[in-house]
């Protein structure tokens, strides 16, 4: 279970980086899958922002949760 914690917090804190990123400007990318009207993000976005933050900050607490479980044993 410990793992699993770890590996999703890891995907969390990276796609959540990706996407503050993306919000702010700083990365701009093609959408890869799309089933409605997609568009690329061309600008800055403070849903993209808040939403990889938030994102972020709950990968980076699962990391550390698992990681002082790990200690612990």
């Amino acid at each position: 279970m410990k793992t699993i914690a770890l590996i999703i917090g890891l995907i969390g804190t990276f796609l959540g980086g990706f996407w503050t990123l993306q919000g702010l400007g700083v990365v701009h990318v093609r959408p890869i899958l799309c089933f409605a009207d997609c568009a690329p993000v061309q600008e800055a976005s403070s849903a993209w922002v808040i939403t990889g933050s938030l994102v972020m900050a709950a990968g980076v607490l699962a990391v550390l949760v698992s990681l002082k479980r790990r200690a612990q044993r």
